[in-house]
């Protein structure tokens, strides 16, 4: 039962004792729009980076299993750790380091 007159920005209503009326600026209904304006497009921005997620997502690689095996990429030494221990344990090392 209300009546809303955008142009005198007043709403009517039948009250108990009469009839009620709110009025408003048009300052207040400029700011208002334009935070309704924000608000908007923050939701579109908030569904279009839903929607981006989803499709990223959705491309993502599947992982891979690990390597079972290390190779170096280059040319290794082996040099033993104990000479006198008969379970030949060595160390790997790299071939182009220098003495120094």
């Amino acid at each position: 039962m209300a009546v809303p007159n955008y142009i005198y920005l007043k709403l009517k209503m039948p009250g108990p004792n009469g009839v009620i009326m709110i009025k408003s600026t048009y300052e207040h209904a400029y700011n208002y729009e334009v935070e309704c304006i924000k608000y908007a497009e923050a939701l579109m921005e908030a569904k279009t980076l839903i929607v981006d997620l989803d499709r990223l997502g959705s491309q993502l690689p599947k992982p891979k299993c690990r390597a079972r095996t290390f190779e170096p990429m280059e040319a290794i030494k082996l040099v033993p750790v104990d000479p006198a221990c008969p379970d030949n344990r060595a160390l790997r090392i790299s071939a182009t380091l220098n003495i120094k």
